[in-house]
């Protein structure tokens, strides 16, 4: 058994295919650590935006959606934990307190937050069908949105309309390409697992 197990009642995601041990829980969290650590290297950097576009959000919400809640909020704590404590995980291969604290800072506590709320989706049966992932991942990308922007505008000293200019707009298309790639994948690894319910 782990601590990871989930509520009575819930729906399995995709994680719980696997038998649950808690070594194999721990192993699934460094995962979703070390996933968003490599897609966030994935970077296009924006001349006229503090914030760069990275894969490291498809790796959150991806992950989430597979580990569930509990799991998925773990990997990013860990991920922000380790970027914390200077190891070069953060975009860019950047780490440490500075980066957190810096424009993309907000974004990135909205990681985890983003994280426990599509894994409680998933855990309801959102990630089985194309629709009901691509509304996780935009109810994900939203949450993200909902920390990041105000924290880009407080450490930037933008307006409000200014910050969603340089945080929130730059993003939406990569946001929905990122959508539709979920709303393929997702439904489609559950039925390669066939669709244990």
């Amino acid at each position: 058994m782990s601590a990871f197990a989930p509520v009575a009642g819930s729906r399995p995601v995709l994680a719980d295919v696997f038998p649950r041990t808690l070594a194999r829980d721990v192993a699934f969290v460094l995962g979703a650590a070390l996933l968003t650590a490599a897609a966030s290297q994935l970077r296009i950097p924006l001349g006229f935006s503090p914030v760069p576009i990275t894969g490291g959000t498809f790796a959150v919400l991806l992950t989430a959606a597979a580990l569930g809640p509990a799991r998925a909020a773990a990997g990013q704590a860990t991920y922000l934990l380790l970027g914390a404590v200077g190891l070069p995980v953060f975009s860019g291969w950047t780490g440490g307190v500075s980066y957190l604290v810096g424009p993309s800072g907000g974004y990135l506590v909205g990681f985890v937050v983003a994280a426990t709320v599509v894994g409680a989706c998933a855990r309801r049966g959102w990630d089985r069908g194309p629709l009901g992932m691509a509304a996780t991942f935009a109810l994900g990308s939203l949450v993200i949105y909902a920390l990041g922007v105000p924290w880009l505008a407080f450490v930037g000293g933008y307006g409000v309309v200014e910050a969603l200019g340089l945080g929130v707009a730059p993003f939406l298309v990569g946001d929905a390409l990122k959508a539709v790639a979920a709303a393929l994948a997702l439904p489609a690894a559950w039925r390669l697992a066939g669709d244990r319910a």
